[in-house]
């Protein structure tokens, strides 16, 4: 190995934490998350991916410390080491882990593509934001999305008897 591809690697610190699988955590009552769901999950893949829905029971048990309102919020990426990133981060590296993709990840992971990817980002959050018509957006799962006060959650009741237990 070069000096330079060594020195490249400790930045990444990819020799000590190699990332061997990440996990998605999405919106699964998006049609828009819904949909890039299902085409990462057609995608060839040099890292596999685990799609979880955001703020579910199953998120919540495997990453206890993590910030489920943040993850409605914004897409959230989990790798298997603990590393999180989010938003533009988050996309780059899904894109990385796919195999038809990762030359663009490496071009999103520069400083311009890095402001491309914010900008993809936030397109699609406000896309996403304007299906709800400035409305107070409600999940099946307790979750809510109010635009003035941002995400709340509300134990969903056990009036018919299908209490969620821990």
């Amino acid at each position: 190995m070069s000096a330079v591809a060594a020195l490249a690697d400790r930045d990444r610190d990819a020799v000590r934490v190699p990332v061997r699988g990440l996990t998605v955590l999405y919106d699964a009552e998006c049609s828009l998350c819904a949909f890039v769901r299902d085409w990462l999950v057609r995608q060839p893949k040099l890292v596999p991916l685990e799609l979880v829905p955001a703020a579910s029971e199953q998120a919540r048990r495997r990453f206890p410390g993590l910030d489920h309102r943040a993850s409605l919020d914004e897409v959230t990426v989990v790798g298997d080491a603990g590393q999180v990133y989010r938003g533009a981060a988050a996309w780059i590296v899904v894109l990385w882990a796919l195999r038809e993709h990762r030359p663009l990840a490496h071009r999103l992971g520069t400083t311009a593509g890095t402001q491309l990817a914010k900008g993809a980002v936030l397109a699609a959050a406000r896309w996403r934001g304007g299906q709800w018509g400035g409305r107070t957006y409600r999940r099946n799962d307790g979750w809510a999305y109010d635009p003035s006060s941002g995400w709340t959650y509300n134990a969903p009741a056990c009036a018919d008897g299908s209490c969620p237990t821990d």
